[in-house]
């Protein structure tokens, strides 16, 4: 027998017994292979990478399946110490809004870029839901850079899905609120408050913009997905309060038995665009993304969008009629079935593309609002599943002719199949589930296999950890006819939406550390002999090297008391996951994690006079705990030279201490930022 066969049996064993246990059920008991499934070796890969949204945590998890073990957490939206990132001068910029510097936010969905309606491994969009924002994360390298806010909107939620090119990803308003915003009467509501569309241009790194935005009524918008096939060039979004409730919308936000979904005609959006029927409308949000080549984030403000009035560009939207508070919107792999998710819905009501086409050309209209027209109901719905559950929400596909829907009430995955609308499999979930993917599961081709519940109650599943309990996702295979739990593990965060894609798509097109030569950080230093330290006015910049297994220079006088100093380091090795850190004691920002082959820059203000210590964070070689250094700290007005123990070499190159720094990127960190 094997070493994997050996440890799976004893996994198997394992479960078995663990399930002989009190609270064990029938299902448990007969699924001690589930063990095996779930167990990757020792030095063999997971076959899927899975990104989670981190809720709260405002962060994209990024997991294996079917081992569920964490491979990386990629900080989007929140500053993170562990590796400097929005601490450091270099990506400071990347959390730029007209808020000012906003270092947290609230992730919801992650979406991949796709290809031909194919998820196609090039990047991962995420959304902050808080402070309105989309950011591109790419994977070659599971690095944020590129963050684009949304203008004219409140809550980023029903972001940022992709057209099946990834010409656009999309981000509608879930609290509709003044457009422009104004100090209104809240009771004014129905009268000033609207909701927004916005389609972003996302197809080129570093150029994301509002293309357009669609001026809607002021409801709540909930979800999106894109059209495919037949339905490529429609985009559909969820709604809910098309009462335009403000007070306890718990009740009065579910008085009316259908709410819509929205089908909007976004090539028709296009071409009135290009006609001209979308007016300049002054709006300020920014922009931040990383140069390639320096890898120092820029931020930029905008001040005005194209916005479309539905009104003036005929075909552009319709509302379809969805019991009742729809939360998903989905569309099958053929294109032909969108489905809803009322949250409070007695079915699953599934509309028809091919009978909203009819419907349209019928002009089959239950009248309009604020000019869009409202399709009848039974002119566009293909069927409804009958009795699914309570609280469906979201479902995604197997492109085998299922969907499975997410019950949040009654804690279950439901199988149904498309075109007969029937229930063919149960499974419950622990406890409480909101979204659950497939990988691919929203897109032409789902690669199948498995399915991931994300869960929002955990209680009595792991150890107890206190009144903060951890968020849950649980493994299911659906490769047969009745879905089978395969594993529980718990996440970072509290993950709504995910997605997957097979490893072997982006496993070999990693990168592995940064060409040095290529670094045109205003601060890079390619040899020990570049380093060295100068004084403009307070500010004192030092520029250094990292090497296995010391900083140079690693003595450094002259530093005052009142002043802002600027650490530059560059780490130049040039082999994979050799990282340095950089830390100094008294910091108040973050440590520094160098990636072999960049450069990044800690901003430190010393408090007293005295000598520091400064020292690598990340265990690098034999010799890590000698990788340190000191820097020494004067009073005010004190006559101590300034100096660096640069060699002999490079000190006569110089002809001063300092001679080294260009100006501008001096100018722009007097802001803390470059």
């Amino acid at each position: 027998m094997t070493h994997r066969s050996i440890h799976s049996t004893l996994l198997a064993v394992a479960v078995v017994l663990a399930a002989c246990g009190k609270g064990s059920t029938p299902q448990q008991l007969v699924s001690g292979d589930a063990a095996q499934k779930v167990y990757v070796a020792p030095g063999q890969y997971d076959e899927y990478y899975a990104f989670l949204s981190g809720g709260f945590s405002g962060q994209v998890s990024v997991y294996g399946l079917p081992s569920g073990r964490m491979l990386k957490v990629i900080p989007v939206f929140s500053q993170f110490p562990e590796n400097g990132y929005g601490y450091d001068e270099e990506t400071k910029s990347l959390l730029q809004t007209t808020y000012g510097m906003v270092p947290w936010d609230d992730t919801h969905h992650a979406e991949l870029s796709q290809t031909g309606s194919v998820p196609d491994g090039r990047w991962l969009f995420i959304n902050g839901n808080n402070t309105p924002r989309i950011a591109r994360i790419d994977l070659t390298r599971f690095e944020t850079d590129e963050i684009i806010q949304i203008p004219n909107a409140a809550g980023g939620h029903a972001s940022p899905f992709t057209t099946g090119n990834s010409e656009y990803v999309v981000s509608a308003t879930r609290f509709s609120v003044p457009v422009p915003n104004a100090d209104v009467p809240i009771e004014s509501y129905k009268q000033n408050f609207k909701g927004t569309l916005s389609f972003i241009r996302a197809d080129q790194p570093g150029k994301m913009d509002v293309a357009f935005q669609i001026m809607m009524p002021g409801f709540d918008f909930d979800l999106g997905h894109a059209g495919k096939g037949p339905s490529d060039g429609w985009f559909f979004f969820t709604t809910y309060n098309t009462e335009q409730a403000f007070t306890k919308l718990e009740v009065n936000a579910s008085k009316n038995d259908k709410d819509f979904i929205a089908a909007v005609n976004w090539k028709q959006a296009e071409q009135c665009v290009k006609a001209g029927k979308a007016k300049a409308f002054p709006s300020e949000y920014v922009h931040n993304y990383v140069n390639e080549a320096s890898r120092v984030a820029v931020s930029e403000r905008k001040h005005s969008v194209l916005m479309l009035d539905p009104r003036n560009c005929a075909g552009v939207v319709y509302f379809l009629p969805t019991p009742k508070s729809p939360h998903g919107v989905d569309v099958d792999p053929t294109g032909e079935y969108i489905v809803g998710g009322g949250k409070l819905a007695a079915v699953i009501p599934v509309h028809s593309f091919t009978k909203l086409k009819k419907a349209i050309a019928d002009q089959a209209f239950d009248g309009d609002l604020d000019g869009i027209p409202i399709l009848k109901y039974d002119a566009v719905i293909a069927g409804e599943v009958q009795k699914p559950g309570l609280g469906p929400l979201h479902t995604e596909f197997d492109g085998k002719g299922y969907a499975y829907t997410s019950m949040f009430i009654s804690s279950e995955v439901v199988k149904w199949k498309l075109g007969t609308w029937e229930v063919v499999d149960r499974a419950p979930t622990y406890y409480s589930i909101g979204h659950l993917m497939i990988p691919g599961g929203d897109s032409k081709q789902p690669f199948g296999k498995y399915l991931v519940a994300m869960n929002k109650i955990t209680k009595d599943r792991y150890l107890p950890t206190g009144p903060e309990l951890a968020q849950s996702a649980q493994l299911f295979d659906i490769s047969g006819d009745k879905m089978k739990l395969l594993l529980d593990f718990p996440t970072t965060g509290e993950p709504h939406y995910a997605q997957a894609i097979p490893a072997a798509m982006i496993k070999d097109k990693q990168v592995k550390f940064f060409d040095l030569a290529k670094n045109t950080n205003p601060f890079v230093v390619r040899a020990e002999s570049e380093g060295g330290i100068e004084r403009k006015g307070k500010n004192v910049h030092i520029k250094m090297v990292a090497i296995r297994s010391h900083f140079a220079p690693d003595n450094l006088e002259g530093v005052m008391v009142g002043d802002t100093v600027y650490f530059h380091v560059t780490n130049v090795e040039q082999d994979w996951d050799i990282l340095h850190g950089f830390a100094v004691l008294g910091m108040n920002t973050s440590q520094l994690i160098l990636r072999p082959g960049e450069t990044r820059t800690l901003q430190w203000v010393p408090r007293a006079p005295g000598v520091y210590p400064f020292y690598c964070t990340d265990f690098c070689s034999a010799l890590h705990q000698e990788m340190q250094g000191y820097i020494r700290v004067s009073s005010p007005g004190s006559s101590v030279a300034l100096k660096a123990n640069i060699s002999a070499k490079a000190a006569s190159q110089a002809g001063r201490v300092g001679a080294f720094l260009p100006g501008s990127p001096h100018d722009h960190m007097k802001n803390g930022a470059m």
